[in-house]
């Protein structure tokens, strides 16, 4: 995913937006240092992560000043434990204060996407079932928790609204029913993945009928589910939704589904305790 375009441009952006935001006319607490200061530092976690981050720790030193080196010790979607160090930092003591706290911001929010998303993705192994993410992200941090999904073992679900259809049930009741929705989305973007969230065995049906391609059981039991399967006998790919946690996912584990999704991935993280240490050098 780091190969992507896209988020590349956007850990650019997102980062120089973070900078502007912290600093804007000037980091008045770091011109108490004198300006030639040198300093080492290096960053520990007081607590068990998946570490994810790197990227955007790299881009606001790259940014704030290009002379700062970091040393990493850890790569994404390592396994930490309380007191090691993630990597080490040299430069200038304005820019290493100036840059830490928004470097450790991304840092902890992903690492603590990472994190949960690694507990997840230890639930269903050994099955062919995949637990994928939702668009319930942070505000401007979409392809960076989408990325921490991934690094944590679990799978990405559409991006966001222009990469495939779910069409749930205000949709339907506005198109005029699930087979009228399906064909229009066919005509509105042609190959592009139809999916339809449906809250009954009649409405699996109707999804199965108009050729859905994915099928979503909102808030369905285990008995639901298992009547989900025999009636679809594989003609659509289905997805268990609706308030899976890594409390009560188990038994949803059931073969014959394809996908378990899970708003917790990204909206239910806790972000992880870092810390910054420094010394002149």
């Amino acid at each position: 995913m780091l190969n992507d375009p896209l988020l590349i441009k956007d850990i650019e952006t997102v980062v120089k937006h973070a900078l502007e935001e912290d600093i804007r006319d000037g980091d008045i607490t770091a011109m108490l240092i004198p300006e030639n200061n040198r300093a080492e530092a290096k960053v520990i976690t007081r607590e068990h992560a998946i570490v994810c981050g790197q990227p955007w720790v790299d881009e606001v030193f790259r940014q704030l000043d290009p002379e700062v080196e970091i040393e990493w010790l850890v790569k994404d979607g390592d396994e930490v434990q309380p007191e090691q160090t993630l990597f080490k930092l040299k430069g200038s003591a304005r820019s290493l204060l100036t840059g830490e706290r928004t470097a450790l911001n991304f840092l902890q929010t992903l690492s603590g996407t990472a994190t949960i998303s690694r507990q997840y993705s230890k639930l269903v192994e050994g099955t062919d079932i995949k637990i994928l993410d939702t668009r319930k992200t942070l505000p401007g941090l979409r392809l960076a928790q989408k990325y921490a999904v991934t690094v944590g073992g679990c799978h990405n679900h559409r991006i966001g609204l222009y990469d495939a259809f779910l069409i749930k049930e205000n949709h339907i009741a506005a198109c005029g029913g699930i087979p009228a929705a399906v064909t229009k989305a066919r005509d509105v973007a042609p190959g592009k993945p139809i999916e339809v969230e449906v809250e009954n065995l009649e409405e699996l049906q109707q999804a199965i009928d108009a050729g859905a391609d994915i099928v979503m059981l909102d808030n369905f039991d285990v008995d639901a589910i298992q009547d989900a399967i025999s009636i679809n006998q594989g003609k659509a790919k289905l997805e268990v939704s609706g308030n899976l946690e890594t409390t009560n996912i188990n038994h949803k584990i059931i073969s014959g589904i394809n996908y378990l999704s899970s708003g917790s991935l990204t909206k239910h993280c806790s972000a992880i305790d870092f810390s910054m240490r420094l010394s002149n050098s």
